[in-house]
C-alpha cells in the first residue's frame, strides 16, 4: 500500500531506461540532478514522481518502486521513486528545453551527488 504525503513534501524521481538515468538541470552550467518536485495534497510519492517527470521533460513514466532509506541514511530522507519509461520520446509539453534534459549511463552518473538509496539502487542494477 502506498502512503499519501502531505502537500509540500519533496519527491525525487529516479527515471531509468536501458541502463541510463534521467537527469535535468535548471540552467546553463547548473548541476545535473534527478527530477524532483513537491507533492500535491493527497498525492502519493509515485504519482508525484510521474507528474514531475512529465511536467519537466514530457516523458511518461510509471513511478511504482519507492526506494527506502539504506543503512546510514536518515529515515526522514527525501523519498525517491524508481520510474520506468513508458514512452521512448517526450511530448511537446515539457517545461525544460532539450539542452536541460539528458539520459546518462548509470556508470557515468555523478554518484556522489545522489542520495544513498539511489546510489545503492544504481549499483545493484548497473549493466555488467
Amino acid at each position: 500500500m502506498t502512503s499519501e504525503r502531505e502537500a509540500g513534501g519533496r519527491v525525487l524521481a529516479v527515471a531509468v531506461y536501458d541502463g541510463r538515468l534521467l537527469q535535468v538541470t535548471q540552467g546553463e552550467g547548473g548541476p545535473w540532478t534527478l527530477p524532483s518536485g513537491t507533492a500535491e495534497l493527497a498525492e502519493t510519492p509515485g504519482a508525484t514522481a510521474e507528474r514531475v517527470v512529465y511536467e519537466l521533460t514530457g516523458y511518461l513514466v510509471d513511478g511504482t518502486e519507492p526506494l527506502g532509506p539504506v543503512s546510514g541514511e536518515s529515515p526522514d530522507a527525501v523519498p525517491a521513486v524508481v520510474c520506468q519509461l513508458l514512452t521512448d520520446s517526450p511530448s511537446g509539453g515539457a517545461s525544460l528545453p532539450d539542452g536541460q534534459i539528458r539520459w546518462v549511463p548509470f556508470a557515468e552518473a555523478e554518484r556522489d551527488a545522489l542520495p544513498p538509496a539511489v546510489r545503492h539502487y544504481l549499483q545493484g542494477h548497473s549493466p555488467v
